[in-house]
């Protein structure tokens, strides 16, 4: 069967389109940021579900590299929603970070991931060095950083020290894209230096996000929403758009309708029941959508005959210290709970967006916002009692 690839494991949008994968379009995505005109968004997912090729995809479309890579968005949504969106194409200077490779053990192995990912961003941009716009004093802490002899406060600060040296040099506000923003905090957490992490990136952001005359607009992809207080402290800014957000539920996940079409093109329509049976039931606002990564490798599997039969692909990708440890710590109810879920049953709890990891402990509740927000739960009803929100 002559057909596309599938893009197993492959993050990178170019790569994606160049390459001739088969590609569920998400770049109307474009178009709503645009629109709506957030200055900082926050979108937490569950891991699995396309928030890095998104992120790829952004880069892609807003960055003004030398190379024009326009035309990798020829055939795509977003080309026919109009000139206000395609002329903002290849505009901007973009700074794009993922902070998943600090998950480390030690403080010190985390820091110094956190500056290679740093430090790899300004090598991007060297071309600053030679830019006639940015003064002597600023090349100078610019060789210092790229040369790991900058102090910790240096690095600390850096990204809104960059974006002043884009915009310097381009005459344009700058676009801060960072991926999976909350793995260092949570190893942080299981390792007993979360302060010292806390400290590091809410510095970070704070001079990135909340005092960056530079910043257009930023976006930032995690799992969780982690307390306003110990990371976004003052960050008025923000516009959190998390699973029970009705905006931009169609972005991650795949619509039922998006299946059936690759379904059709693979011919395995056959296979409908079953694929629904298996990765369906998630639910991002108003939503229904399936586990993209679930798909992709049930579709492979059996395209290529490496799995006879459907597998719970999505269950290991992620770490479940935290759910681990709030199972170990509950009383008999909850475990009651739980067994109730398993059975197929429905429970009714308050749900709160907020994660402070240094209270996870102290409220069962914590339970559930983790199993909600991190995709092993859906909600079938909600509803409001005063300030708090109830889902069953």
């Amino acid at each position: 069967m002559n057909k596309k690839a599938l893009p197993i494991g492959i993050e990178n949008f170019e790569k994606i389109i160049k390459e001739d994968y088969y590609y569920i379009d998400k770049t109307l995505l474009i178009k709503d940021l645009i629109d709506k005109k957030s200055e900082v968004n926050l979108f937490t997912r569950p891991r699995r579900f396309g928030k890095s090729l998104n992120m790829s995809m952004l880069q892609y479309f807003f960055e003004n590299i030398k190379k024009d890579k326009s035309h990798i968005f020829d055939e795509l949504k977003i080309m026919s929603a109009g000139e206000r969106y395609t002329s903002e194409m290849n505009q901007y200077p973009v700074i794009k970070l993922t902070l998943k490779s600090a998950g480390q053990s030690r403080y010190a192995s985390a820091l110094k991931k956190l500056k290679v990912e740093l430090i790899h961003e300004f090598d991007r941009h060297r071309y600053l060095l030679l830019s006639d716009k940015i003064e002597e004093e600023k090349r100078i802490l610019y060789n210092n950083i790229l040369r790991r002899e900058a102090d910790d406060d240096d690095y600390s600060g850096c990204l809104k020290f960059l974006s002043e040296c884009l915009e310097r040099h381009y005459s344009r506000k700058v676009i801060i894209l960072i991926d999976e923003y909350d793995v260092p905090l949570e190893m942080a957490y299981f390792n007993n230096f979360y302060d010292e992490m806390v400290n590091f990136i809410r510095s970070l952001f704070e001079s990135a996000l909340k005092t960056n005359d530079s910043l257009y607009f930023a976006v930032l992809t995690g799992c969780l929403r982690i307390s306003k207080e110990s990371i976004f402290t003052g960050l008025n800014n923000l516009n959190i758009i998390s699973i029970t957000s009705s905006a931009y539920g169609e972005y991650f996940g795949f619509s039922e309708e998006e299946v059936g079409d690759a379904l059709t093109y693979y011919q395995l329509v056959n296979k409908a029941e079953e694929i629904k049976d298996w990765y369906n039931g998630y639910i991002f606002g108003d939503v229904n959508v399936y586990n993209p990564w679930s798909v992709i490798k049930y579709l492979f599997d059996v395209l290529y005959g490496k799995q006879k039969f459907p597998v719970p692909h999505w269950a290991n990708t992620s770490s479940n210290n935290i759910i681990q440890e709030l199972i170990y710590a509950a009383g008999n109810e909850t475990k009651n709970e739980v067994e109730r879920l398993i059975k197929g049953e429905t429970i009714t709890k308050p749900i709160h967006e907020d994660i402070v990891y240094k209270e996870i402990t102290g409220s069962m509740d914590n339970l559930w916002n983790f199993l909600f927000f991190t995709g092993y739960l859906k909600k079938v009803s909600e509803k409001q009692e005063g300030l708090k929100i109830y889902y069953d």
